[in-house]
């Protein structure tokens, strides 16, 4: 940011109201609750993945991506962005944010972990911020097959264990 570029108050509401636009769209995307984040989307948002390899348009079919890839409950995910970048222009805004995520799948027997930056614009609609537009490039990203970690084994699932662990505590 410039230091002649002043944020008040008003501007740090409407940063942390994206802010939590962008945590609701990785938990949704977390939790399997493909609706809630439809929701998120205006209706002609785009999303570049992969630095480009995946482009989509449109609302619906963001979200079909993102629920036909990351839908079944043997795929367990963690998101997590931080050191966000915003800037405000009126009814407008651009992200940048740091990511980390990895991926268990307890069905295809892998382990991916990772690290992007999102590149992502808003836009303010009767008083709501929306994406219209997201995606990332990686900065790395690796595969373990489960069977290269001795003992692996996932002890608690939203969905399987509903959240609760199998391990023994005294």
């Amino acid at each position: 940011m410039e230091p002649e570029q002043l944020v008040g108050p008003e501007q740090l509401v409407e940063i942390e109201r994206i802010k939590r636009l962008k945590y609701a769209y990785l938990r949704c995307i977390d939790q399997k609750d493909f609706a809630g984040l439809s929701g998120l989307f205006t209706e002609d948002a785009t999303a570049a993945y992969s630095g480009g390899r995946y482009v989509y348009e449109g609302r619906a079919a963001i979200t079909t991506f993102i629920e036909t890839n990351m839908g079944r409950t043997t795929m367990h995910s963690s998101h997590r962005v931080h050191h966000p970048e915003i800037d405000l222009d009126g009814d407008d805004a651009t992200g940048t944010w740091a990511l980390e995520d990895t991926i268990v799948d307890t069905e295809w027997d892998f382990v991916l972990q990772g690290a992007a930056f999102y590149e992502d614009r808003y836009v303010r609609r009767d008083g709501r911020w929306l994406i219209a537009h997201t995606g990332y490039r990686r900065t790395f990203e690796y595969l373990l097959p489960t069977t290269a970690l001795s003992g692996f084994r996932v002890t608690a699932s939203w969905w399987a264990t509903d959240g609760q662990s199998s391990l023994a505590v005294q």
